[in-house]
């Protein structure tokens, strides 16, 4: 049964009157949005857009969890994260840009893949979303493949270790930890993967 605070009062919507553009980022777009709300108030709001994202939990016949190390500018440190990334023009969706991603960063896949939920990032100042997947009895296929710029490093984790990993900040990613909660609510109404949610 779920418990819900009373609505005290409505919140007012705003009405975007005029978009402008005002940075070309290659990865994300910058905005600036003129709005208005009832009763006269106005004021701008800058808004990045990016791609949609995905992200996927690999996870092999043997319950080993693939990740990868990678180096990430914003926080200037290695992070330890599942496979995902920006969804590209050509994907026809969101699960075929999971799946290449997952091949393309990990040389994994050929598993049985689920979709598990979408979330926003951050909708405060991103107009994204991120679809994530859970990819059950991955193999190895072949050598990543990485970008200009990519650098990663591929590590099999116990998927009993992963609450350790998330507990002790060794995963600290905001979208990996959604993942592996979607991935809790996912294997406890599914009894195919009931092990999984024991460890969770």
């Amino acid at each position: 049964m779920h418990t819900f605070l009373p609505s005290i009062s409505s919140v007012r919507s705003w009405t975007t009157i005029n978009r402008e553009e005002i940075a070309d980022c290659k990865v994300f777009s910058v905005h600036r949005n003129f709005s208005q709300r009832e009763a006269g108030k106005s004021a701008h709001f800058y808004v990045f857009h990016p791609r949609d994202w995905v992200n996927v939990i690999p996870v092999t016949e043997d319950n080993q969890v693939i990740l990868i190390e990678q180096y990430r500018h914003g926080v200037e440190k290695i992070t330890l994260e599942i496979p995902g990334g920006m969804v590209d023009t050509s994907d026809a969706s969101t699960f075929i840009a999971a799946e290449r991603e997952l091949l393309e960063e990990t040389g994994y896949g050929g598993g049985e893949t689920f979709f598990l939920g979408r979330n926003h990032p951050n909708p405060a100042i991103q107009s994204n979303v991120c679809d994530t997947y859970f990819s059950y009895g991955v193999k190895f296929i072949k050598a990543p493949q990485f970008d200009t710029n990519e650098e990663v490093a591929i590590r099999l984790v116990p998927f009993e270790a992963i609450p350790e990993l998330i507990s002790n900040g060794t995963i600290s990613h905001a979208l990996v930890i959604v993942a592996f909660h979607y991935l809790a609510q996912f294997s406890k109404k599914n009894s195919r993967f009931e092990h999984l949610s024991r460890m969770l």
